[in-house]
């Protein structure tokens, strides 16, 4: 009883620290100055209109009137000269490599998660758009193995800054957004999924930064991460077809996805049928002229040009592993004459 009850608070210290972990990673204010030792020399006189949207201080590189439109962005967050690329389903993708990524769609236990993590898959496809997963689950699930042999990514449930937020800043690497219906539409995704200037995502710290995920990496996470993110859009609907070939030029988009079930759904053909191939061949040629990666179903591994693929689910994975395991002696089961497990 008694080991059982220290195995009981050992856990929940793990778990505790854990939480204090994440906590202390996710705290962008952690480390600000100690208060009354900072001084301010370019700061407004107090009480007096300093008039700064008419004019730039001396030696500021935009001078006149404030113009967000005509903004010269600084060199603060510039990565490193020669930096290379630290995210190996990046390099693999520049290399011309086929990329596979394994779904982790209902499991929440990170062991479950680390398991699929250190497969084989080049990325790990945790699902947000048609699965119960929530933030928190998911971060927890990253935590256990950051740096397993497939990368974190995760495809979240829609166009939306807060989703896309929580993905990157909790160490996602791939990052897919489904149903895109515009040009629009898909340049938000990319605004939310970049820090400035190639886009609009927010600096707030999280795990993401931090030495356990990719706060160690050459060159620093801020610098180098929009040369090293892999962002996925997901064609799925007919108006997402009509502007395939503009979505897949926007800068920062690394590859278009072809999906193939929806595909299906929101045009009314199956796979094979004139219709359907047609769809598929929208978003193949569109991925083609801009020079970006074309993903599909794993099934579609030799199809042409396709480059980029997403595997089964847990279940489904660890279903071929023991039919793989147990060979000719895979489902054997003795069959009873009465019980629960005689024929029906």
């Amino acid at each position: 009883m008694k080991r059982l009850l220290f195995s009981a608070a050992f856990v929940a210290a793990v778990g505790l620290g854990t939480v204090a972990a994440l906590s202390q990673a996710a705290d962008p204010y952690a480390n600000n100055a100690a208060a009354g030792t900072m001084k301010f020399p370019l700061a407004a006189p107090a009480g007096v209109d300093s008039k700064a949207i008419e004019k730039a201080p001396a030696g500021a590189v935009n001078q006149g009137k404030f113009d967000d439109k005509t903004w010269k962005y600084g060199p603060a967050f510039n990565a490193p000269p020669g930096a290379k690329i630290w995210n190996p389903v990046k390099l693999k993708m520049m290399q011309g490599g086929k990329v596979t990524g394994g779904t982790v769609f209902a499991a929440t236990d990170p062991s479950t998660y680390c398991a699929m993590a250190n497969a084989g898959y080049d990325f790990i496809w945790t699902e947000h758009q048609h699965s119960a997963h929530d933030w928190e689950q998911t971060s927890r699930m990253w935590a256990q193995c950051p740096h397993a042999k497939a990368v974190p990514g995760v495809r979240v449930a829609y166009t939306d800054e807060r989703e896309i937020q929580h993905a990157l800043d909790l160490g996602a690497l791939v990052l897919v957004v489904p149903t895109i219906r515009s040009y629009e539409e898909a340049v938000q995704a990319r605004n939310w999924a970049f820090f400035p200037p190639l886009g609009r995502r927010s600096s707030g710290g999280g795990p993401a930064a931090s030495a356990d995920f990719w706060g160690t990496v050459p060159g620093g996470y801020r610098n180098t991460i929009n040369d090293n993110l892999v962002l996925i859009l997901m064609i799925e609907t007919l108006d997402g077809l009509k502007d395939a070939d503009r979505i897949a030029k926007i800068p920062g988009v690394t590859a278009i996805f072809a999906a193939s079930g929806d595909l299906s759904n929101h045009t009314g053909y199956r796979q094979g049928d004139p219709d359907y191939e047609r769809n598929i061949n929208i978003v193949h040629d569109a991925a083609i002229k801009a020079g970006v990666r074309l993903c599909g179903p794993l099934a579609w591994r030799d199809r042409p040009d396709f480059t980029c693929f997403q595997g089964g689910s847990e279940t489904a994975a660890i279903a071929a592993g023991v039919r793989q395991d147990l060979g000719n002696l895979a489902n054997t089961q003795a069959v009873p004459e009465v019980g629960p497990y005689a024929k029906k």
